[in-house]
C-alpha cells in the first residue's frame, strides 16, 4: 500500500460508526471497580493497623527492655577500698 492508500483506509476507519458497548459491560466495570477500590481499603488498613501494633510492640519492648542503659561491668569487680 501506497501513502494515498493507507490514508483512505484510515480515513474509512474513523469514519464508521462508533461501536456500540453492551449495557451489561458498564453494570460489570462498576460492580468490579467498586470491589477492587473496597479490597484496596481494607488492605490499606490493615497495614495501618498493622504499622500500629508494630509501633506500640517497639514502644513496649524499649520500656521494658531499656537499650540504650549500658549493662553493669560484670567482668572486674567493684573497686571500693584502697
Amino acid at each position: 500500500m501506497n501513502r494515498p492508500e493507507r490514508e483512505a483506509a484510515v480515513r474509512q476507519l474513523m469514519e464508521r460508526t462508533v461501536p456500540r458497548v453492551p449495557p451489561e459491560l458498564h453494570a460489570d466495570a462498576v460492580r468490579r471497580g467498586s470491589r477492587l477500590l473496597r479490597r484496596r481499603t481494607v488492605a490499606r488498613r490493615l497495614l495501618w493497623l498493622l504499622l500500629c501494633a508494630a509501633v506500640v510492640a517497639f514502644t513496649v519492648w524499649a520500656t521494658t527492655a531499656q537499650p540504650w542503659v549500658e549493662p553493669p561491668s560484670e567482668t572486674t569487680p567493684p573497686l571500693t577500698d584502697w
